[in-house]
């Protein structure tokens, strides 16, 4: 979002503003931080991507407070049945381009948003499509062998799926994961990228994190991993990082080094693993984009001065006296990027 663009009125530049109003979405009233510009005569002006951020606050916080599917869990849904978007609305009975607009980020009614949470399991995808009969059969039965072929794999271990929550802290999205599902394979990517951009200690890992989730946040309403992050003395760190990074590294995916500092003290070093590269195939373009603006921004920065700069987040400051959970609608007043 640019911090200026030129009054079509004045020729002169606008400056960013944000303040708290109330907007209504289905009889909802919900308060967000309005982003405008103004102009020498006091008239306001918004653009496509302030309109994008002050209508995904509301939509976010609709989504939230009535369970409904957030656009990464719709697409989760299509994404274990292979299907095009114009399908899966075909299979549940939805206009055609119904289920593309879901993705892109409209909130679907009530009645659709639970039976895209019904199709999540595949014995429920395989009665709609048994029942529906607008599909051409060999379409259908197309569909109805790739849900055989997917019930008749391993249900994922138990302790897999523990370790994914228990890393991240949990699975569902809310204002502490950014509205995203946690997502343990994006933090690792996140982790793999930081790692060969600077070859960070760990107190610098947990702020490169912070700041790209949070900065994705400010600019999309929405984080890149999901991750919860605490506020803590050191600032703000992922949930249980220190078991995340462990797990990264018996994984292979990046190595964690001893490295004698000064005064003879030790710290924990990331070094890239040989022969491992990032998957760039797990993100957006704006989100591998916002990965190289926190990597450039922070490029000479030490452990010391990032500690420093995060403490003066009012994402950080407004719980490190618990050392609690904290808020991604605070990103909005981030003040080191």
């Amino acid at each position: 979002m640019k911090a200026t663009i030129t009054s079509p009125m004045t020729g002169k530049p606008m400056a960013l503003c944000r303040e708290p109003r109330t907007l209504t979405f289905r009889k909802e009233e919900c308060p967000i931080i309005y982003h405008f510009y103004k102009d020498s005569d006091g008239e306001q002006y918004t653009e496509a991507e302030t309109d994008e951020v002050n209508i995904n606050q509301v939509y976010n916080q609709y989504r939230d407070k009535y369970n409904l599917p957030f656009p990464d869990e719709i697409k989760a849904v299509r994404g274990q049945y292979g299907l095009s978007a114009a399908k899966m609305s075909e299979v549940l009975g939805f206009g055609t381009n119904v289920w593309r607009s879901y993705e892109a980020g409209v909130v679907p009614s009530e009645s659709n948003a639970r039976l895209i949470q019904l199709v999540q399991d595949p014995r429920r995808m395989r009665e709609l499509v048994e029942l529906n009969e607008q599909l051409a059969e060999r379409e259908g039965k197309r569909i109805l062998h790739g849900i055989e072929a997917m019930l008749s794999k391993p249900k994922p271990l138990v302790s897999e799926m523990f370790v994914q929550d228990y890393l991240m802290g949990g699975r569902l999205p809310d204002k502490t994961t950014g509205y995203r599902r946690p997502n343990l394979a994006r933090m690792t990517e996140m982790i793999v990228f930081f790692t060969a951009k600077k070859k960070p200690f760990k107190t610098v890992m947990n702020k490169l994190l912070f700041y790209a989730d949070f900065l994705h946040f400010k600019r999309t309403c929405y984080s890149i991993s999901g991750a919860r992050y605490r506020a803590i003395q050191m600032g703000p760190v992922p949930m249980r990082f220190d078991a995340l990074f462990d797990h990264v590294a018996t994984q292979d995916d990046v190595a964690l080094v001893q490295t004698e500092l000064a005064e003879g003290r030790i710290g924990s070093q990331f070094e890239p693993y040989e022969g491992r590269q990032f998957n760039a195939e797990l993100f957006s373009g704006e989100e591998i984009q916002t990965l190289k603006d926190v990597a450039e921004r922070f490029e000479k920065s030490t452990s010391t001065q990032m500690i420093k700069l995060s403490h003066e987040e009012d994402a950080w400051r407004e719980k490190e006296v618990a050392h609690e959970v904290m808020d991604y609608t605070k990103a909005f007043d981030l003040k080191a990027i």
